[in-house]
């Protein structure tokens, strides 16, 4: 289905290629994972694929690359489109139609399809991704993953014989990602469409049936293999890549893994060998520390909000954070996680409760006089960048306070490098990708130095590598006294390098506890669209006296390893 034979791409204002050496094959009806860290060309060779090179992004091409057996060379993007549908990462920017049915029909309004024809086909699109009764919805008032259904409903009423997805997993929280990778597979069984998928949790895509796993860095393809040879290989963890976490307490136990161990899936791994070793291993747990007490910085009292009389979001909601701790605010896609960020910050006001700094009530302060002490990071960068080189965006906030340009530029050649953008500190925020760019959002309140900092989803489209550099700095800087709020579906996040977890749902908070006691709590887990890790999973399934304990051991070996690499 889709061929490149010693395929390079060099972007026109580059001095290097982007993508060298490419050799691959994918068959028609196969389901395929690229994945690979950021800049590591993926995103590149799926714009090879949905002709967005060279028709876009202008460059020089070598080698050859063909779908269906014809060169791309010659065909418009147009014509590519009639067989690669592409499902991107910013969903907004997919949407075209005014409804979801007036986004489904775009295509074949553009075919002249006649309108009764067109309905039933939009109509049955719609139910192929079970999105019939928001027919009249405006695509920008669902949920993550209902927008991410539409956006495929769009893309199969095109009849496109390949689907791309870029990081269909990114802003979903855990329950919503699980439905989206099964509705990717039943689409998959359903119509034999040929699938490749980039994405970055490599966990939680595996949980449905790949072919191979495609591993990318600097530009050339790795390794290619099945699922199950690369779990039993360190190709992923080598190239700056996230192992499912049961895969790591495997190798931490010290087991041997082969390919034959059947890896992918927990559910049909051959478990007893392991037994022995992941039990001497959960036993040599040293007992955990308490935590020492550190003054309240943040306190959240009794705190509700209403859009409007009949419909409070914020519903009693009370918490603190305290100095120098991480904690992360976990709930399903609308439990009002964002709504209690904008009401500490200033955005909206509450309908009563308070709001204390430091002891002193804020709500006489403004958005400017908060800002000073909290730092917000929006989900989305583009809603924050507005200068066009990186250097300049960084500065900003110095700049405009005054601040002299040679401690300005200390400071922003400092968080340049704690998160790892120095050597692109001269390039335009244009030529970053989203990982990069929510970096430079980061970046750009950091070098403001708040006292606390909410985060919202600060890992999204950021690689393993990349993603631990940035936390070890999170959790220096922790150290000194500054506090973080992260709002994040991501549970690997929250149990590595969160000391709590606040836990919304339907604007109240059902939980409050160490994130290893929040995710093995199945009544917490089902009620925030959460989801049990695979570490408990596996401590379950081999019968040990506690998966809080087996999660907690994991988090703090871990953090040990991380320490000495």
């Amino acid at each position: 289905m889709i061929s490149f034979q010693q395929f390079s791409f060099q972007y026109q204002k580059l001095t290097e290629p982007t993508l060298r050496n490419i050799n691959l094959e994918i068959q028609s009806g196969e389901k395929i994972l690229i994945a690979g860290p950021s800049g590591s060309g993926k995103s590149t060779l799926a714009h090879c694929i949905n002709g967005l090179i060279p028709f876009t992004y202008e460059g020089k091409i070598e080698g050859t690359m063909t779908i269906n057996g014809e060169p791309t060379t010659g065909k418009s993007i147009f014509e590519i489109s009639k067989t690669v549908g592409t499902i991107l990462q910013d969903l907004d920017g997919q949407f075209i139609g005014l409804s979801v049915g007036e986004d489904v029909a775009f295509s074949f309004e553009n075919d002249g399809v006649p309108r009764k024809q067109m309905r039933e086909a939009v109509e049955r699109a719609l139910t192929t991704v079970d999105m019939l009764p928001f027919i009249d919805q405006s695509p920008h008032d669902l949920s993550g993953g209902q927008k991410q259904r539409v956006s495929l409903a769009g893309i199969l009423s095109t009849q496109a014989d390949i689907l791309l997805f870029d990081e269909p997993l990114a802003n979903l929280d855990p329950a919503s990602g699980k439905q989206a990778m099964q509705m990717i597979d039943d689409i998959h069984k359903q119509t034999g469409k040929t699938i490749i998928i980039i994405e970055h949790r490599i966990e939680d895509v595996l949980e449905q049936p790949i072919d191979r796993i495609v591993v990318m860095s600097e530009g050339e393809i790795q390794a290619i293999g099945t699922p199950d040879e690369i779990l039993a290989s360190d190709v992923l963890r080598k190239h700056g890549l996230r192992e499912p976490l049961y895969i790591e307490a495997l190798k931490y136990a010290g087991c041997e893994l082969s390919t034959a161990d059947k890896l992918t899936q927990l559910n049909n791994m051959k478990l007893p060998k392991f037994e022995h070793a992941l039990e001497a291993w959960y036993e040599s747990a040293a007992a955990s520390t308490e935590v020492q007490n550190r003054e309240p910085l943040l306190d959240v009292q009794n705190l509700r909000f209403a859009y409007d009389e009949a419909h409070e979001v914020i519903r009693g909601v009370s918490f603190q954070v305290h100095e120098g701790e991480i904690v992360s605010l976990l709930g399903n896609n609308g439990a009002g996680k964002s709504t209690l960020s904008h009401l500490i910050m200033g955005i909206v006001r509450q309908t009563s409760g308070e709001i204390r700094l430091q002891g002193e009530d804020i709500r006489p302060w403004n958005i400017r006089q908060r800002g000073e002490k909290i730092g917000y990071v929006m989900q989305n960068p583009n809603q924050m960048i507005t200068q066009h080189m990186i250097w300049d965006e960084v500065a900003l906030g110095l700049t405009v306070r005054g601040v002299a340009k040679e401690i300005v530029d200390q400071k922003v050649e400092h968080v340049l490098r704690i998160c790892g953008l120095y050597p692109y500190r001269n390039w335009p925020i244009s030529a970053l990708s989203y990982g990069q760019k929510k970096r430079v959002t980061i970046a750009a309140v950091l070098a403001m130095e708040p006292k606390l900092i909410i985060l919202d989803e600060p890992t999204a489209g950021q690689d393993y590598k990349h993603y631990t550099e940035f936390m070890a700095f999170i959790s220096k800087l922790s150290q000194t006294g500054l506090s973080f709020i992260f709002i994040t579906h991501d549970m690997h996040l929250a149990l590595e390098y969160t000391d709590r977890a606040v836990v919304l749902s339907g604007g109240e908070v059902i939980a409050s506890d160490r994130v290893a006691s929040v995710l093995t709590n199945a009544e917490v887990i089902e009620r925030a669209n959460l989801k049990e890790t695979s570490l408990s999973m596996l401590s379950r399934m081999i019968g040990l006296p506690s998966a809080e304990g087996f999660v907690q051991h994991f988090i703090n070996y871990e953090k040990k390893v991380k320490h000495h690499e």
